[in-house]
């Protein structure tokens, strides 16, 4: 049996559906082959587990696809918070143009330390215009914080990192090891991974797509984060279909509480920069003694090898350092960088990390060692940037009242409406059981 390499060809499933994402490169393209993914891996562990006697058609409706891109839930009667702190964004230097993500307090206060100025965007504006970009993206990163210089592709395919990532698989297996998997009697066609236990330790945002996309085929996900975390702006698109609570792990009670989920886990998908969960005292042959029969999943920003692998980074920090928002700039002719118009490195390397997850518990079904997949976001970048574009049809600039389901979803802050879904089998729709809900909101176990 082989495991996921690579994204599938268009013709591997059936595509409905039109629009497309207005931009230099394939991101209508890039989100219905990776949704795609999870629809056949999706079908490959039905089959592996004999839930259904028929093969199994998977369709991705195009539009719908594109837009779970973006933002899936709409508030009814209420209004979401801001997505971004006042002073994020892309600032002019002497030299070029670099990006400051300043949404955490410790990001922010980084920066604003390094720059030695008020917390104000003006008052940064005028700062960064006194710094060369390269000089505050490596200050900015020793500081603690998070920053990027805006790269084209020429310059970030000879940069060592660059290097480094083109030459990574888009999925890295490494260390294959026997499983053997939790009879889980609840498991139809319908709700194939029913009963699957998936620990959840990742954040904003490529980690809890994968995760919430499992939970839409039943999965029982339960997300841990520090307590008093919070994620304002996405957790209601990310937070859907699971129990979120919350542990301190450098905590001893906490620690026991951890490690008893982690061993009762089927699955554990965490977003861990390398190294970082080794100081926690979790490194990889710990975990695999507390949970020799889970499979591992886990992402990083700039990949696994080269002089960047510990470097923290996000999704727009990426664009900025692999090129994509500087040939955005040439594309659209401003002046400015041009970033994609959603966040598409993060949602397509998530719905991969699902994707592999399905992948791993077929070839687990068959009897097969099961390695660890490790994915990042600059290796998607490299993907995207080979993509060609091939989609027709109107741009999409945003949701139309169509596009949402008629359900109404009562959140843990209020009423609105998903997206209805992008991916069917044989006519079965992904749908969640639970509603997006807060930070620490449920009990640290899992259900009875």
């Amino acid at each position: 049996m082989t495991l996921l390499t690579s994204l599938p060809a268009a013709d591997q499933f059936r595509l409905t559906g039109s629009g497309q994402w207005r931009s230099v490169f394939a991101v209508t393209e890039l989100a219905n082959a990776s949704i795609g993914a999870v629809g056949l891996e999706l079908a490959r562990l039905i089959k592996a587990l004999n839930l259904s006697p028929a093969a199994l058609d998977v369709t991705v409706d195009q539009r719908l696809a594109s837009l779970w891109f973006g933002y899936s839930f709409r508030p009814k009667g209420w209004e979401l918070p801001g997505l971004w702190d006042e002073i994020a964004g892309v600032y002019e230097t002497q030299d070029g143009w670099i990006r400051l993500h300043t949404n955490l307090p410790h990001h922010r206060q980084a920066a604003l330390q390094v720059l030695g100025c008020a917390a104000t965007r003006e008052a940064v504006a005028a700062e960064v215009k006194h710094w060369q970009a390269d000089r505050l993206e490596s200050e900015t990163v020793a500081a603690g914080g998070v920053a990027a210089a805006m790269r084209s592709r020429a310059d970030w395919l000879a940069h060592p990192q660059g290097r480094a990532v083109a030459s990574e698989p888009l999925i890295h297996w490494i260390a294959p090891a026997p499983l053997r998997l939790r009879e889980r009697s609840e498991a139809t066609a319908e709700r194939p991974l029913a009963g699957l236990r998936v620990l959840d330790l990742t954040r904003v945002l490529a980690g809890p797509v994968s995760t919430r996309t499992l939970a839409g085929f039943g999965a029982d996900v339960l997300r841990i984060d520090p307590p008093g975390w919070d994620e304002p702006g996405v957790i209601t698109d990310i937070s859907l279909g699971k129990r979120m609570a919350a542990l301190n792990l450098a905590k001893g009670e906490d620690r026991l509480v951890f490690e008893t989920l982690l061993a009762q886990a089927d699955v554990l998908v965490h977003g861990y920069r390398p190294g970082a969960l080794d100081g926690l005292g979790y490194d990889a042959g710990t975990r695999r003694q507390l949970a020799p029969n889970a499979v591992e999943v886990t992402l990083d920003a700039y990949g696994w090898t080269g002089p960047w692998a510990t470097r923290r980074g996000f999704d727009s920090l990426v664009q900025m350092s692999a090129g994509i928002a500087d040939a955005g700039r040439d594309w659209a002719g401003t002046g400015r960088p041009h970033p994609l118009p959603v966040q598409a490195l993060d949602h397509a390397t998530g719905y991969l990390m699902a994707a592999a997850v399905l992948s791993a518990l077929a070839a687990a079904a068959h009897g097969e060692a099961v390695p660890t997949a490790r994915l990042s976001l600059a290796r998607t970048a490299e993907l995207l940037a080979g993509m060609g574009k091939s989609s027709e049809g109107p741009d999409i600039t945003g949701p139309e009242d169509s596009d949402w389901s008629p359900r109404l979803e009562t959140s843990g802050w209020g009423p609105g409406r998903r997206l209805a879904a992008p991916l069917t089998l044989n006519g079965t729709a992904v749908h969640w059981e639970l509603p997006a809900t807060r930070c620490g909101s449920a009990a640290a176990a899992w259900p009875d």
